[in-house]
């Protein structure tokens, strides 16, 4: 059974500057000892948040303009370094359905869309404009339209681009590979089921 289809975000956005930020900074890797996923979100960006003593450090994820934002907007590269799945747990655990990045590395940009991240990619200009509307105003509405591939916001408008088998798998609701796996669980039984040797003892 396929995921509720994806095509398009509408949210506001918080800057999360600078290039190359991999999932060691996303979520360090003392904080990745855990049974399940769960309660990762409190830990994204720690160390770039938080000092060595826990206080605060001055940054747009602290900022409460920014509170309750649902998209990233950052630079490029996002997400390289170690493939950890749990970047993107702890990013969607936050309150973030969606990243816009001049690029992304590959194993991130799956991981995060397997969980119905989205995650496209704008120029270098054109983010740097966002990122301004967006410091200028914290209560603007950004709309991530897949379908488009644009960005909308306030009276401007920008081109995005996505994968095409992300965008697919986005729009059908069928990017998480669990729910395919459990669609075929009644063939499963079937198959099982007719096997001599199953049931015993």
């Amino acid at each position: 059974m396929p995921s509720e289809p994806i095509t398009s975000v509408s949210s506001r956005a918080v800057f999360v500057p600078g290039d190359d930020i991999d999932t060691d900074r996303i979520i360090p890797a003392r904080f990745m000892k855990c049974i399940t996923f769960d309660g990762l979100g409190e830990y994204l960006f720690h160390d770039v948040r938080k000092d060595e003593g826990g206080a605060e450090k001055a940054h747009n994820l602290n900022d409460p303009r920014f509170a309750g934002a649902g998209i990233i907007l950052s630079g490029n590269n996002f997400g390289c370094g170690s493939s950890r799945e749990h970047a993107p747990q702890a990013i969607q655990r936050a309150g973030y359905n969606a990243i816009i990045a001049g690029s992304y590395a590959e194993i991130f940009f799956g991981n995060s869309t397997n969980l119905g991240i989205v995650c496209v990619t704008a120029g270098d200009a054109e983010r740097e404009a966002l990122a301004a509307a967006v410091e200028a105003d914290p209560s603007l509405e950004v709309t991530i339209d897949i379908d488009a591939g644009e960005i909308r916001y306030g009276d401007d408008c920008i081109p995005c681009e996505i994968k095409a088998n992300a965008r697919e798998s986005l729009m059908s609701g069928n990017y998480d590979p669990l729910d395919e796996l459990l669609s075929g669980a009644d063939a499963v039984d079937t198959v099982a089921g007719a096997l001599s040797y199953m049931g015993r003892t």
